[in-house]
């Protein structure tokens, strides 16, 4: 289905700059086909939930002269054009994240253009440019070399307390289990 700047208007809540907001967004599905706008709910850090804008698909990105499609999440919230959206890469199940100079653990994305956002200088198609540059620099996730032994290694890991808490057990180098004060409760 193809999406168009008055169909972005009406999914757009009264509180956003509906006109400017559907046309940046119109501007990026045009040259980045795999990105879809939609209203969904953001989970801030504090746990507050919030209904945003959101473009969820793949951006295409070059490494090594090979092209990936790397999944992304980019937030806007209601005060765009003057905060800067709030971009994640989505690993699918086969991929890893790549913590790095740009991409925290959770798969954040911290560039200077992010940071350094300035209303009417920076805009989302711009934005979803450098993403492309800096990702086919620092390619952001990885793949999994066996995602079934790597996911089943981890939770096999884990074990339930009498408390109910939740622990994680880590072998030494020498085989020996760690003493009790080295152990670490989730």
């Amino acid at each position: 289905m193809s999406v168009n700047v008055d169909m972005i208007k009406k999914m757009l809540p009264r509180t956003y700059m509906r006109k400017y907001v559907a046309h940046q967004i119109n501007v990026a599905i045009t040259y980045f086909k795999d990105l879809v706008p939609a209203m969904e709910e953001y989970v801030y850090t504090d746990g507050t939930t919030k209904n945003l804008m959101s473009l969820k698909g793949t951006i295409p990105v070059v490494v090594s002269d090979k092209t990936y499609n790397i999944p992304v999440c980019v937030w806007i919230e209601p005060s765009y054009p003057k905060a800067a959206p709030m971009c994640y890469v989505r690993p699918t199940r086969e991929m890893m994240i790549v913590k790095g100079k740009y991409i925290s653990s959770d798969g954040k994305v911290e560039m200077p253009y992010l940071k350094d956002w300035k209303k009417g200088e920076c805009d989302l198609f711009s934005l979803l440019q450098v993403m492309v540059a800096v990702f086919g620099e620092l390619p952001p996730l990885a793949m999994r070399s066996s995602p079934e032994l790597e996911q089943a290694s981890c939770w096999l890991q884990f074990h339930r307390q009498a408390d109910g808490r939740y622990c994680v057990s880590l072998p030494r180098g020498d085989g020996q289990p760690f003493q009790h004060e080295n152990e670490t409760s989730c």
